[in-house]
């Protein structure tokens, strides 16, 4: 087994995410089976109750484990499907050792950072790895070097540095290179994060300099001269115009080269794979806009796998998708809205802070026939609006939000028997059915489907009779018919929202279907708009 492990320092924020499944695409493409493990120093067992405006979106894994957005990259870029185990946190550490010194495993030893804590993080990696049976394990290790809370996570990188062979072990490091007032690159914040790093005993073997423009081969040679690395594995990662092009700048600077020497892996050539994608996605020539109205877009990173999902689908439809970003809050104060886009989203998001704008949304959509698509609470809030503006329910709402005459969406039965915050969480994979003769069914093209889940309350299904006899149509559904999962209108050019979340399994070489459909229908409906068609 080999292991590649991606650090950072300077500052957070660098892109160590990207790095790292970036490595792990270029080492695909070279034939090399990649399990990814992201070490997040929190002491959160997981991400699923942290503010997405702190942390950004939360991401949702097969299993049902809420994580960092880092695995989402990882799932894009390394085509692997991840569960809770691919993410290691604090936490989850401290946890598993006071469960082991509580049962007596110990046999009466003082418990310590060291070697307990850091022997529990070696022995979690090396399961991970070994389970999954792949050629190298690729470990990104969140925080920056000089963190306080990553301090046990790097002495156990230390350990395992020292027991693993030389060309089993590899260890990059992602560093700021900044320009001064002049455009000069400085190398000082390099050396020293470089020199932090060894004081803790560990020495980088590539250094991916992070800087606006291409690194020049003075700024190498200074950076390998004062950090120790050669010249050749000072590598250049300047700002791309878009994070799948991060793998070819990673090869033009000869990373995978370096890498299969360095590791003894043996030469591959890549399969060409990930360039073809890159190519279509550069060819693109039409453009779209879609508007996505959400309440969490001052974090843009609330939303990343759906900018991605929408990206992906674009480049299959041969377009380039540009997002407007609204706040949903700022159509509570009008009656009346107006959205000049070729398709409107309506993301999920929890809480009743800019559900009443996220809806305006929804009517304007629906009363002009432009293209939507709802998830999450997009499909819920689609219910409320139909309720509200079809049915005549004026009342119409969630029970997640108060009480009302008419709670068209609200937990079933069993759930208010348990119910606590979080209690009742439907979380991860879940299968579908799908009806034939539906948008969902010739989008999806099979009768049953897997999606992710994170949600609580549900549709009523008091009133689903009334809601499809009113014309709207639950395409899908979960459950044995108790949970409807896929709402569409026939009469809609394209409305259709999901109680799922299609973007998590958005992937370069295979889009969601829904958002396959609603970016082909915004491009139709743009064309229709400019008379092109």
């Amino acid at each position: 087994m080999k292991f590649i492990v991606v650090t950072g320092g300077v500052m957070s924020g660098l892109g160590k995410g990207i790095t790292a499944a970036s490595i792990g695409r270029i080492l695909v493409d070279m034939g090399y089976s990649v399990v990814p493990i992201k070490i997040d120093p929190y002491i959160n067992i997981d991400a699923g109750t942290m503010n997405p405006f702190q942390h950004g979106e939360v991401y949702v894994l097969k299993d049902g484990t809420e994580v960092d957005l880092d695995l989402g990259h990882y799932e894009r870029f390394i085509e692997v499907e991840l569960t809770g185990d691919h993410n290691i946190t604090t936490g989850k550490i401290y946890s598993r050792v006071i469960e082991k010194e509580r049962a007596g495993e110990y046999l009466g030893q003082t418990v310590q950072i060291i070697p307990h804590i850091t022997d529990e993080i070696k022995r979690w990696i090396r399961d991970v790895a070994e389970n999954k049976n792949a050629d190298i394990c690729l470990v990104e290790v969140g925080g920056t070097v000089g963190d306080i809370e990553s301090m046990p996570f790097l002495e156990a990188i230390r350990q395992m540095h020292n027991e693993e062979r030389e060309e089993d072990f590899l260890l990059v490091h992602v560093t700021l290179v900044p320009l001064d007032s002049g455009g000069e690159q400085k190398t000082k914040p390099t050396q020293h994060s470089v020199k932090e790093l060894r004081s803790l005993g560990l020495h980088p073997d590539v250094i991916v300099g992070r800087c606006k423009r291409e690194l020049e081969e003075s700024t190498k040679k200074k950076i390998s001269l004062f950090c120790d690395v050669p010249a050749e594995a000072v590598i250049s990662a300047k700002d791309a115009d878009d994070i799948y092009e991060v793998p070819l700048i990673f090869k033009k600077e000869g990373l995978d080269r370096y890498l299969a020497r360095k590791l003894r892996l043996g030469r591959r050539d890549s399969n060409g794979k990930w360039e073809s994608f890159v190519d279509m996605m550069r060819s693109a020539r039409e453009e779209v806009t879609i508007a996505v109205v959400g309440k969490y877009i001052d974090v843009r990173d609330s939303y990343i796998s759906i900018r991605e999902a929408l990206k992906i689908a674009g480049i299959h439809n041969s377009a380039r998708v540009l997002v407007i970003w609204i706040d949903s809050e700022d159509f509570e104060d009008f009656t009346e809205i107006e959205i000049e886009a070729d398709g409107i989203l309506v993301p999920g998001g929890f809480g009743q802070r800019g559900v009443e704008g996220k809806m305006m949304a929804i009517k304007y959509a629906r009363e002009n026939d432009i293209p939507f698509l709802g998830i999450c609470l997009g499909f819920q809030l689609s219910v409320i609006e139909f309720s509200r503006n079809v049915l005549g329910y004026k009342d119409a709402n969630s029970t997640e939000f108060g009480e009302t005459e008419h709670p068209v969406i609200d937990l079933l039965p069993e759930q208010k028997e348990i119910d606590r915050l979080g209690g009742t969480m439907r979380l991860g994979d879940i299968e579908i059915t799908i009806k034939k003769g539906t948008v969902a069914h010739f989008l999806y093209g099979k009768d049953k489907i897997s999606e992710r889940h994170r949600h609580r309350f549900e549709v009523n299904p008091e009133y689903i009779e009334e809601l499809e006899s009113a014309g709207l149509v639950f395409s899908g559904y979960s459950d044995g018919g108790r949970r409807m999962e896929i709402l569409e209108l026939p009469s809609h050019r394209f409305f259709l929202a999901t109680q799922f979340h299609p973007e998590f399994k958005a992937k370069p070489f295979s889009p969601s279907p829904p958002f396959m459909g609603f970016v082909r229908s915004a491009i139709q409906f743009r064309r229709e708009v400019n008379g092109e068609s």
